[in-house]
């Protein structure tokens, strides 16, 4: 993109004294004539750049100008450079690298990321997830609608939608857009989303109100549901609604009140404890839960 080689020039220019248009053009893969009207461009846009001819000549900046970067904290820098890395996980190119030399003073003050953070954004299907990822952001740029088959939690159904975001969110990958079909703007799992497809229809971008980009109408929770868990147990009710979430009972039990989206999800989730949670309401969830375990019990019955 010719913003992104603008300020790669910019770059170069400020951490060199002197550089030529057949470097930069090799550089950024492109043609000298090209690299000229870039350096125009930036003139343009008030950077005062000197060209000189000869041997000894070249192109700089007018000497004693400096781009300042110190807008920045080096904090600040190091929270850029780790949120970068965290993309470059799910994104088939790295901006790390690219953007620490953008904000380098010269060639011996590169700006690193952290070591002391690894974010990996990726899902279990990363070979699939990065392709998918990578096919949205063209569509949202170039406005052009996408088709896809998608598995739901009652069936499966092919759609069509206009993307507008990319969303990671609840530890998992989000495409938000308008449904062709529900007339309705919809959030999609990309894990449950295949043979996706950009096509050739163009969209006009509708007038989204803000209420609709928090997102929590779409996990509204809808029941809740009372449980009593074993003391073994703690450590995961820990890990996924924290150690505030719970009262723990005279013998050491926990009493933990739980809102799901629907009666499947609690279901779902309750079962996955065993004999380990015991449900004391709605009645209805009990209900549902004794009859999961006789249909679970009557496939290994003899």
């Amino acid at each position: 993109m010719k913003i992104d080689r603008l300020i790669g020039i910019l770059a170069v220019l400020q951490n060199k004294k002197k550089t030529s248009a057949p470097y930069l053009a090799e550089r950024f893969e492109v043609s000298r004539r090209t690299i000229s009207r870039d350096i125009e461009d930036l003139c343009k846009a008030g950077i005062p750049i000197v060209t000189t001819q000869g041997v000894s000549g070249g192109i700089s900046l007018m000497e004693g100008f400096q781009l300042d970067r110190t807008i920045f904290t080096a904090p600040e820098l190091q929270s850029i450079l780790i949120g970068l890395k965290s993309l470059d996980s799910v994104f088939d190119t790295s901006y790390t690298k690219l953007v620490a030399e953008k904000l380098a003073l010269d060639e011996d003050s590169v700006i690193l990321p952290s070591e002391s953070f690894i974010i990996d954004l990726s899902a279990f299907h990363k070979n699939s997830l990065t392709p998918k990822i990578k096919t949205i952001r063209k569509a949202i740029q170039e406005r052009r609608r996408v088709q896809f088959h998608y598995y739901y939690d009652k069936g499966e159904a092919d759609r069509k939608i206009e993307p507008y975001l990319i969303i990671y969110k609840w530890s998992a990958w989000y495409l938000f857009g308008f449904c062709m079909e529900r007339n309705d703007f919809r959030m999609f799992k990309l894990d449950r989303l295949w043979e996706l497809k950009l096509t050739d229809e163009i969209y006009d971008k509708k007038q989204l109100i803000e209420s609709r980009l928090s997102f929590d109408g779409f996990f509204c929770d809808e029941i809740e549901v009372t449980v009593v868990y074993e003391e073994s147990e703690k450590y995961k009710l820990v890990e996924t609604f924290g150690p505030e979430s719970f009262t723990v009972l005279e013998d050491g039990r926990l009493l933990m009140k739980s809102r799901y989206r629907n009666m499947d999800t609690a279901v779902k989730e309750i079962l996955g404890f065993a004999e380990r949670a015991e449900v004391l309401g709605p009645e209805e969830v009990r209900t549902e839960l004794l009859y999961r375990i006789n249909a679970i019990k009557s496939k290994y019955q003899t």
